[in-house]
């Protein structure tokens, strides 16, 4: 890899770690790529596609000329290995906020929860977490939230293409879910837990598809590698 390379259009897979934003995962990259490489200021790179800070895994950076394909990527469809747990819910719909509403979940059964998930899938409305970087009147709704105002979130339609590889252990739930753009596996999760009846939030999730680009191509020791980039 050279400067010139790099300026001229590069892809960088990352596995993004729990706790941290996207705009720091890039950022850190921004800097170690321009003191390794000795860029210029006006660098370009961008991720392409948001992970919330509880969420981790791909991560798609795109540097150069490249930065022009973060739209096409952002588009394509996406997958999450998710885990929730049912019968108690937080504000946030993860795991950034504590427990609340707790509500008895024993007789809950297998085939419940499965007949459930299968409701959401195919197209369906689903109202994004007031805990989400969606702008309100120029405001990011989460710091709106946060500062304890009254948030109102609007539907939006989403696609959920499948849920598959169910795993049961009550009061935890796993599942991988492909989806379209701009869906919510927080609110998923949620939804889930009213459709139940008792409740439900996401305890993990990792995102491990974007279009053709997979988890396993990607590298977690981006932020422990102080000066080097073979194993990007």
């Amino acid at each position: 890899m050279t400067a010139e390379e790099l300026q001229s259009g590069y892809v960088f897979l990352l596995d993004k770690p729990l706790d941290w934003t996207s705009f720091q995962a890039v950022n850190k990259m921004k800097y170690k790529l321009k003191r390794e490489f000795n860029l210029p200021k006006k660098f370009k790179i961008g991720h392409a596609g948001t992970l919330d800070p509880r969420a981790t895994g791909l991560l798609i950076v795109c540097c150069g000329k490249f930065t022009k394909k973060i739209p096409e990527i952002q588009d394509a469809p996406k997958e999450y290995w998710t885990e929730i747990k049912i019968g108690v819910q937080t504000e946030s719909y993860d795991t950034e906020k504590p427990e609340i509403l707790q509500q008895d979940f024993a007789h809950i059964t297998q085939e419940q929860i499965n007949e459930a998930l299968g409701k959401f899938v195919g197209e369906i409305e689903q109202k994004p977490p007031v805990y989400s970087a969606i702008k309100i009147d120029g405001q990011r709704a989460y710091n709106l939230a946060r500062a304890g105002e009254e948030v109102e979130m609007k539907s939006r339609k989403t696609t959920i293409f499948y849920i598959n590889d169910i795993k049961i252990d009550l009061p935890l739930v796993s599942f991988t879910v492909g989806c379209s753009k701009g869906t919510y596996i927080r609110s998923l999760a949620h939804d889930i837990g009213q459709e139940l009846g008792v409740g439900a939030y996401l305890t993990q999730l990792r995102r491990t598809k974007i279009g053709d680009y997979t988890i396993e191509n990607a590298t977690a020791d981006f932020l422990e590698n102080e000066y080097r980039f073979e194993g990007l």
